[in-house]
């Protein structure tokens, strides 16, 4: 890829999208942002907006929104591929889930397209406690999840940022499946623990059923998908099928992924977890 190529990145204002977008732009490589705010506007669930998004294009990350594994993504996905390849966008790096079975049709579905395609099936992101959904409970001071004593490898969304960019600019990761975890296995409550001392406050981890945290996520405004998303992925997926670690950041970038202490300290530094972000 050269730096007159444009990759789109669809979204690209999410948490990897965003991370993805911003070094391509440091690298020089143009980018179109995929999304329904951007100008020409993308939309999952608008087909007409795909040809446009994706005319000029010469690779393109897909993450689906909220998640791969969700009911109709797989057929969206692979239709989306397809329509990729047909418009001349050869090279693809794919977000998926870890452990999901549907990611995984997914996956395949994709590969079926014949485009050049790099997978990066991802774990747990640690962003998941100061970007999303879980923030709010740390800053209340109590993460309520359902999570029992199942130790979780949270992989930094900034290691999927880096391993997708190493896929979609450089040689040698056409055809690879990189397996993102981080370097050692936590339980939820071992997370909280390592937030908590990094944030310098109390924050407890109380475990609930997964009914009460899914009535709690509803009363939060959790949109219904998430929350059906969520008790697939606590109810089903956190089963232990993930508690190894992998060697794939190691693989795609010669470098060690990034542990969690570091992620709760950087994000600490923010002033996130207080209420405050710092400039």
């Amino acid at each position: 890829m050269t730096t007159t190529d444009t990759v789109l990145v669809l979204g690209g204002t999410g948490k990897t999208g965003r991370r993805v977008a911003q070094r391509l732009g440091q690298r020089g490589v143009p980018v179109r942002i995929g999304s329904r705010s951007a100008e020409p506007p993308f939309d999952w669930e608008d087909r007409s907006t795909w040809v446009p998004a994706l005319d000029g294009m010469s690779a393109a990350y897909i993450s689906y929104y909220p998640d791969i594994a969700i009911p109709g993504a797989v057929e969206t996905v692979r239709a989306f591929a397809r329509l990729a390849v047909e418009r001349g966008v050869r090279r693809l790096v794919l977000l998926s889930g870890r452990g999901e079975a549907e990611a995984e049709e997914a996956e395949r579905s994709v590969q079926a397209s014949g485009a050049d395609l790099t997978i990066v099936r991802a774990t747990w992101f640690a962003q998941n406690f100061s970007e999303d959904y879980m923030l709010d409970s740390v800053l209340a001071g109590q993460v309520a999840l359902p999570a029992a004593d199942t130790p979780e490898p949270f992989v930094d969304a900034d290691d999927i940022a880096d391993v997708a960019v190493a896929a979609l600019t450089e040689d040698g990761h056409v055809g690879e499946l990189y397996e993102l975890t981080g370097p050692r296995a936590l339980t939820f409550a071992d997370a909280v623990a390592e937030i908590s001392a990094a944030a310098g406050r109390e924050i407890a981890y109380l475990p609930v059923s997964i009914d009460e945290f899914a009535a709690q996520a509803t009363a939060q405004g959790v949109p219904g998908d998430v929350v059906a998303l969520l008790r697939y992925l606590f109810g089903e997926v956190l089963d232990g099928r993930n508690s190894h670690t992998t060697d794939g950041v190691q693989r795609a970038l010669g470098r060690a992924p990034k542990d969690f202490s570091d992620f709760a300290r950087d994000a600490a530094a923010t002033g996130v977890w207080n209420g405050v972000v710092s400039s």
